[in-house]
């Protein structure tokens, strides 16, 4: 017996493949913006305001809602024209705009000069602090018709209580604006600025106040707000003149579209307002919101 020599297959070498350098992920892409809430807003607030203006004219021209409790957009409009042009059975549109404005006006700018120092009083010292932070915080959240009466007694009903009542729904929101605003600058900045030689008052005027700037702005922007909320309520004080009169006088006759008119003009001019303060604070406080 003859032993057949067995061969064994050689392993073949398999040449290890070369794989390309993986790339790193990119980011992942979930808008075309590169922020959240970029981007402009016009076109779509233009669209909801046309349709909320077409649903108001189908719901009043179809008769779905009574001429009494909504009228029609026409209807609206004509009071409009007709207090525009002075053919209204009342006194003009521009009579009654330019009283309003003047009250709120000069109770807005009284209360800018009283509250802002007194804020920024209240945010670099705590004794200013403890005496206003009390009173203020316990008037705030009441409303206006609240103490409108205590006005009344005090002051009686001239041209006193409307402004006063406007002077007290601006007061608050500016005074605590620039008290929250003088805690917005940080502890390096002022500490570089004292490194360098700065006193304490030019510590406050350099550094401290331009860091509070932004929220001085912003509660600018609610009081003017505020002030026209309260219009109505304070010419409601033996007012003959003015667009709350003007609202309060329209529904004792339940004439709804003057009423609605009026409330249209109201909104509309403290919009306009709301606008010129946002490009005011553009201007000023350009580096918001970069920082």
């Amino acid at each position: 017996m003859t032993n057949v020599p067995t061969s064994t297959p050689k392993a073949t070498r398999v040449a290890p493949q070369k794989t390309p350098p993986s790339q790193p992920p990119g980011p992942v892409k979930t808008s075309r913006f590169k922020t959240p809430g970029e981007g402009s807003s016009v076109g779509i607030s233009i669209v909801t305001v046309i349709v909320l203006l077409a649903l108001w004219f189908a719901a009043t021209n179809l008769g779905w809602v009574k001429p009494l409790f909504l009228p029609s957009p026409q209807a609206v409009f004509q009071q409009f024209y007709e207090y525009l042009t002075g053919q209204a059975n009342d006194k003009p549109l521009w009579q009654h705009f330019s009283a309003s404005l003047l009250r709120v006006t000069v109770a807005f700018w009284l209360a800018f000069i009283v509250a802002v120092p007194l804020g920024i009083a209240m945010g670099m010292s705590r004794v200013a602090r403890g005496i206003f932070d009390p009173p203020i915080e316990f008037y705030r959240p009441l409303p206006p018709l609240a103490y409108l009466p205590l006005i009344i007694i005090w002051f009686g009903i001239d041209e006193t209580p409307k402004i006063l009542l406007i002077f007290l729904s601006c007061f608050a929101p500016l005074a605590l604006a620039a008290r929250s605003g003088m805690r917005s600058a940080a502890q390096e900045q002022i500490n570089a600025a004292y490194s360098m030689g700065a006193s304490y008052w030019q510590v406050i005027r350099y550094v401290i106040i331009p860091a509070a700037l932004p929220d001085i702005l912003v509660g600018m922007r609610i009081a003017i707000g505020f002030g026209w909320t309260t219009l109505v309520a304070a010419e409601m004080v033996a007012a003959n003149v003015g667009l709350g009169q003007m609202v309060l006088n329209a529904s004792n006759f339940l004439r709804t579209d003057i009423v609605i008119m009026g409330i249209i003009v109201i909104g509309v001019v403290a919009y306009i307002f709301d606008l010129f303060m946002r490009w005011v604070e553009k201007r000023l406080v350009p580096w918001k919101g970069r920082m």
